[in-house]
């Protein structure tokens, strides 16, 4: 720390500097980590209901009842539109892995609780890392389940790698890697035979598929209203369009939520109650949660998510049209992957960086993804243009490494 403080000016001065050498967060020229919609009403409502709740700690629900209330009514309008019954229970958390770690634990207790010392989460090889992160900490195993022709989870090879200590079945509504729908109903019909749980990732789809429903889409069952799904977690901050950290996991029933909850009162100040794995919490994500989704209302997420799909239609028409790629499976939303048999996609990669573009790699196959978010609408002719010359243009791989964005 500095002797003396800086005057104002110069802190500020500093920090736009710093921001000036990352990537421009509202140029939608970013493909994931953000997900701008380039609407300034939108961002109005998102500043001012930080600004509010800037310095609020949503430790003590007691002390701060309409705080809590707030998040209550995140997750209440998340669950209608997930279709979650009323005995069911959740909480708003930091971000996904937050959502798949808290699933995890309260599947973790209800096996050790039958005798499973080492219980296992059974998972595709698409699955999110942070099933993998969670069973690191813990002390659960993953136990990965290869994809059919599809990059959907294979149900057989599912069913063959179940096993006493399985506790809980993995789908993906939708994954990350490809954009696809993993076959849900019969996930969850095996998790149901089993006694095991079934958790459905949908921290990506959770505000895509509710409203591609709306839409008139065929959406495949993937919600709480297929048998046997226990759990569900849906960020806000992703297709929710609020600033991170506000995700949201859901349990069909309360007492699996009760799991979850830590309480403890032996020390010297009383009881201490967290349902979520912080302590202290910052109000501005559950505040400004709130108020995205009560500003927009689901016609406002339909008019977006109807614009989006625009966006997505011209971004298929035109990788379809060029020759050497290819995307991979049939993803059901705004999320991509390109492959190609003849040309060096991470060499197509470094040009597109070039020229600005921030395209994510894949790996299996070698490829580039994208995730489409609304403000990409004002670019895309631009980016189409330019992943067209780069695939006629470019030299060899730089070996940029493929990096979860």
């Amino acid at each position: 720390m500095r002797e003396h403080g800086l005057a104002t000016e110069a802190v500020l001065a500093e920090l736009d500097s710093r921001r000036a050498r990352d990537p421009d967060i509202d140029a939608a020229r970013l493909f994931g980590l953000v997900y701008p919609t380039g609407r300034d009403d939108l961002e109005h409502v998102i500043v001012e209901a930080n600004r509010r709740f800037l310095f609020g700690n949503a430790l003590n629900p007691f002390k701060f009842a309409e705080l809590a209330s707030l998040e209550k009514e995140v997750v209440s309008m998340t669950g209608a539109l997930l279709h979650l019954p009323e005995a069911g229970g959740g909480a708003m958390t930091s971000g996904g892995s937050e959502s798949i770690f808290l699933s995890m634990l309260v599947n973790r207790e209800r096996a050790k609780a039958k005798g499973i010392d080492r219980p296992q989460i059974l998972a595709a090889e698409t699955a999110h890392p942070a099933y993998a992160k969670a069973a690191h900490y813990l002390g659960m195993e993953v136990v990965r389940v290869p994809l059919d022709g599809g990059g959907r989870a294979d149900v057989d090879a599912a069913r063959a790698r179940l096993s006493p200590a399985t506790a809980v079945v993995v789908a993906s509504a939708f994954n990350y890697p490809y954009g696809v729908m993993d076959p849900v109903v019969e996930l969850a019909g095996l998790a149901a035979e089993h006694g095991a749980g079934c958790h459905v990732d949908a921290c990506i789809g959770g505000f895509v598929l509710p409203f591609l429903e709306r839409l008139g889409r065929e959406v495949p069952p993937w919600d709480f209203r297929v048998p046997g799904v226990t759990e569900i977690s849906a960020d806000v901050h992703k297709y929710g369009y609020c600033p991170k950290g506000a995700s949201v996991i859901l349990h069909r029933d309360a007492d699996w939520f009760g799991h979850q909850v830590y309480l403890y009162d032996n020390w010297p100040s009383g009881l201490y109650g967290s349902p979520v794995v912080a302590g202290a919490r910052p109000a501005a994500p559950i505040a400004t949660a709130w108020a995205v989704m009560t500003y927009l209302g689901v016609d406002g997420y339909v008019d977006i998510m109807r614009s989006l799909l625009g966006t997505v239609a011209k971004v298929r028409a035109a990788i379809d049209s060029i020759e050497p790629i290819t995307v991979v499976g049939d993803p059901i939303g705004p999320v991509l992957a390109m492959r190609s048999d003849e040309i060096d996609l991470y060499a197509v990669g470094d040009v597109m960086d070039d020229r600005g573009w921030n395209l994510n790699r894949n790996t299996q196959p070698p490829g580039l993804h994208l995730m489409l978010s609304p403000a990409h609408a004002s670019v895309v002719d631009e980016l189409l243009a330019d992943l067209r010359a780069a695939v006629d243009h470019h030299g060899t791989s730089r070996g940029v490494g493929a990096r979860y964005a």
